[in-house]
């Protein structure tokens, strides 16, 4: 069984996290999640190679210029990098394991050109109104950057059809059976 690279996008807010927790456990395959790295500051709790790899911003910008991501973009235009480091999805292929990157619309789209065999997985609200609901419903944002992580959601679903697959997350077992069914078939 050859392993593949998933590439998981959808707004934030849509629960990607929970829909990919489920699939790990139920899935039955080697999955592994790919550890973004990021400029920015943990959070309390948050852990370095397990959260994220926390890069300064001189280590980011040295391993951009180098070619070291496989995609990296600036979010919200506000100096705060986020990307995959390709070495480290190289390492995990190599080792048989199945790589899945959670990522926004622009990084799935850089990822595809590099990997043209990656597995393209959208996720989706049933409507807008839900995930507005599900974002509000978070409270962990001011309401400036609610709006932004709302205008940056209604942006990435007019980008859905790029993807090979969609699945809408309204109903949990549903969707986690629709993401299953669908990477089985491509093992």
């Amino acid at each position: 069984m050859k392993p593949k690279l998933l590439v998981v996008s959808g707004p934030s807010g849509v629960g990607k996290g929970t829909l990919l927790k489920r699939v790990f456990t139920e899935s039955g395959l080697p999955l592994t999640m790919s550890v973004s790295a990021t400029t920015r500051k943990p959070r309390p709790g948050e852990i370095n190679g397990v959260h994220y790899q926390f890069l300064s911003e001189e280590e980011f910008e040295k391993k951009r210029n180098t070619g070291e991501f496989l995609e990296c973009f600036e979010v919200f235009g506000k100096g705060t990098w986020y990307g995959t480091l390709r070495y480290t999805v190289e390492q995990e292929l190599a080792a048989g394991k199945w790589v899945v990157l959670e990522i926004d619309v622009q990084g799935a789209r850089a990822v595809k050109d590099q990997f043209p065999d990656a597995v393209l997985l959208f996720i989706e609200p049933k409507d807008a109104d839900v995930l507005k609901e599900r974002l509000l419903g978070r409270g962990t944002e001011t309401e400036d950057a609610m709006q932004q992580r709302l205008a940056t959601a209604l942006e990435e679903l007019q980008h859905a059809h790029e993807f090979e697959y969609r699945i809408i997350n309204d109903d949990l077992e549903i969707a986690v059976k629709q993401f299953i069914d669908i990477i089985k078939s491509k093992s």
